[in-house]
C-alpha cells in the first residue's frame, strides 16, 4: 500500500469535515485536478483510509433520549468476547471500547428513557454472567462532540 502524502491526509481532512463536497469543490481545496482528486479518493476508499460516509443527526430534533456512559468490570480472566458478542446485538450500545485500569469496557448507550436504560442493564446482567460492576453515569450535556480526528497532527505526511 502506497504511504500516504500531503495531498492524501488534506483530501481525508476535507471530506471528513464535509463528506458531501463535490469532487470539483474538493479537487480547488487541494489544489488538484478533479480526475486526479477522483482517483486519490478511489484509492482511500479501496485501500480502507475510507471506510464509510455518515451524516451526523441532530436526535433532539427527532425525539427525547438519555445518554449514558458505562463502566463494566468483569470477573476474572475470559467472557470479553460473550459481552462484547452480546453487545454487538444492541442498537442502543452506541459505543464500546475495551480499556486499561480500572474497568474492562466503557459503553456509551443511547436510548429512549430511563425504562428502557434499566431493562438494558438488567439483560446485560442477567445474560453476561462475568460482569464483576456495572456503573452508570447519566450524560447531562455533550460538551464537546466528536467532530472527525484532527488528521493533519495524527498523521504527519511524510
Amino acid at each position: 500500500m502506497k504511504p500516504l502524502d500531503r495531498l492524501d491526509l488534506r483530501i481525508l481532512a476535507n471530506l471528513q469535515a464535509d463528506a458531501r463536497i463535490t469532487n470539483q469543490s474538493l479537487a480547488e481545496k487541494v489544489n488538484l485536478s478533479p480526475s486526479s482528486c477522483l482517483q486519490r479518493v478511489k484509492r482511500l476508499e479501496k485501500n480502507g483510509y475510507i471506510v464509510q460516509y455518515l451524516a451526523y443527526i441532530e436526535l433532539s430534533h427527532i425525539c427525547r433520549y438519555v445518554t449514558c456512559i458505562a463502566t463494566i468490570a468483569m470477573r476474572g480472566p475470559g467472557g470479553f468476547e460473550d459481552f462484547v458478542d452480546v453487545i454487538e446485538k444492541m442498537p442502543e450500545v452506541v459505543e464500546c471500547s475495551t480499556v486499561s485500569g480500572e474497568f474492562d469496557f466503557i459503553l456509551k448507550i443511547v436510548c429512549e428513557d430511563m425504562s428502557r436504560h434499566l431493562e438494558i442493564n438488567n439483560y446485560l446482567l442477567k445474560t453476561c454472567k462475568k460482569i464483576e460492576s456495572m456503573k452508570t453515569h447519566f450524560v447531562m450535556d455533550e460538551s464537546k462532540r466528536f467532530k472527525g480526528f484532527d488528521i493533519e497532527s495524527l498523521a504527519p505526511s511524510k
